[in-house]
């Protein structure tokens, strides 16, 4: 048997559209969707809304061993990728808290 592998734990899947705030509006009343963060290219619900030409759509996962990734303005850094179809996938790694 091979050795058992268990999946990455999931960051967020962003979901392009067209219009931020109608798309927000959208959510949060017919998938009572919370929002997070919310600015006018992107918006982070349970997962993220994204504009087609600021954002790829993605799917992220949490990955401490990104080095030299792109810095964000959460203080997070990331590097993209593609999956053998096509689709972009983001590694990202959060700043560890200072306790």
């Amino acid at each position: 048997m091979g050795e058992i592998r268990t999946m990455e734990k999931i960051d967020h899947i962003a979901i392009v559209v067209t219009n931020i705030n109608h798309a927000v509006n959208w959510y949060k009343d017919n998938r009572d969707c919370e929002v997070n963060y919310q600015d006018e290219s992107w918006a982070e619900l349970q997962f993220a809304l994204v504009l087609p030409q600021d954002h790829p759509a993605h799917i992220a996962f949490e990955d401490d061993t990104v080095v030299d990734g792109e810095k964000h303005r959460d203080g997070s850094e990331s590097i993209y990728e593609h999956d053998t179809f096509g689709n972009i996938i983001e590694r990202i790694k959060y700043e560890k808290s200072k306790s």
